[in-house]
């Protein structure tokens, strides 16, 4: 069942090799509205860890020409729309506090994440900003406070079961614990107090972990949805797409992506890695001059699922990492929170719904395939 929660995926993967050359990352993204004018807003948080075994007192910063890789913490939060922003702060791998086991625990300075709750603070000045481009940072700030319930899952299946987790066989896993989830809390950005309440937070939360990024890299996912064909809002459902070119014990399979559609209790999945279910992907994404823009069509045996999002490019980031090599090898990664677009969902080719889908979470970059991969 791909909904079925399993929070062993959710622990810190940076052991064997991926200590020494590979990443873990814990991402949560949802919508805030202003304590004092109502507006919304889409904001993230995002703990990313890389490199443990290399690190120190303070955080190392990769340069690829020198052949160094970087080792630290980075808590990474920021914000899509009007004054949008991505915010850094790091740590050295001696100032870091891990709990590796389940359920996991990061907490750095006042910077805190498990599965139930985080906390924390990032202050970037615009001069330091300006004077540390290794930071990948914007300027500004932004502190947090939130409870989390993690209400639908989407689990891939064996792909990122214990036996594939064991060996690190993907160059770059997926486990989404937290496809809809519910926040609750505070966030203050730029002196602004914005309030998350968990109805209307269309509140997201995944990881990934490896030792590369792939590309294309590809993600779309909404609990903001409505029925085209009945007006109502779809209060159980839920929709999550990802990936790009697998890689997998060094090979790169063909372009796939994974999917999974809970619409109103129901799974519809479409799982390369389960190939009896018969999978097929077909998708197209690109830029245009002010938008980014995602048309997917999937199919199993379980159905068919035809996503055409947007979003526009001013309201969205070019998303800043370096990969565990020390490259920078997403230099074009658009990321965003405000996409809309409609999902056809067919049962047997009878169109079960038309779902106008708006709070899309979603990311699109490729980068030069040339570009060495840790080994």
């Amino acid at each position: 069942m791909s909904s079925k929660h399993d929070i062993k995926r959710n622990a810190c993967q940076l052991f064997g090799r991926q200590a020494k050359c590979g990443y873990d990352w814990w991402w949560h993204s949802f919508t805030a509205r202003s304590a004092i004018t109502g507006e919304e807003r889409a904001f993230y948080i995002e703990f990313f860890l890389c490199n443990p075994s290399l690190g120190g007192n303070e955080p190392i910063f990769g340069d690829s020409k020198a052949g160094r890789k970087p080792s630290y913490l980075m808590v990474n939060v920021g914000t899509w729309g009007k004054e949008k922003c991505q915010l850094h702060r790091f740590f050295g791998w001696k100032n870091i506090s891990i709990d590796m086991g389940v359920p996991f625990s990061v907490e750095a300075d006042d910077c805190f994440l498990t599965e139930t709750e985080t906390r924390g603070r990032v202050c970037v000045s615009q001069e330091d900003a300006a004077d540390h481009p290794e930071w990948m940072s914007d300027g500004g700030e932004m502190r947090w406070d939130l409870k989390i319930q993690k209400v639908t899952a989407f689990n891939v299946g064996y792909g990122a079961g214990p036996l594939f987790r064991k060996l690190q066989a993907f160059e770059m896993f997926w486990h989404a614990e937290g496809m809809m989830s519910r926040f609750e809390g505070e966030i203050i950005f730029n002196g602004e107090r914005y309030t998350v309440t968990p109805d209307t937070c269309f509140g997201y939360a995944d990881k990934n972990w490896g030792r590369n990024f792939t590309t294309p890299w590809v993600w779309l996912s909404s609990n903001n949805l409505t029925s085209e064909l009945t007006g109502k809002k779809l209060e159980h459902s839920v929709f999550d797409i990802g990936g790009g070119r697998p890689v997998v014990l060094g090979i790169a399979l063909p372009r796939k992506l994974l999917a999974d559609f809970y619409y109103e209790g129901k799974d519809y999945e479409f799982n390369f890695s389960k190939f009896w279910t018969l999978p097929r992907t077909k998708f197209h994404c690109y830029e245009t001059e002010t938008q980014i823009v995602w048309h997917v069509e999937q199919s199993s045996t379980d159905g068919k699922m035809v996503t055409d999002i947007s979003c526009e490019k001013e309201d969205m980031l070019l998303i800043r990492y370096e990969a565990p090599t020390g490259e920078k090898r997403h230099t074009r990664l658009w990321n965003g929170g405000n996409g809309r677009g409609t999902v056809c969902l067919y049962r047997r080719d009878k169109l079960i719904d038309k779902i106008r889908a708006e709070n899309v979470g979603c990311e699109y970059g490729e980068f030069d395939a040339t570009e060495p991969y840790c080994m």
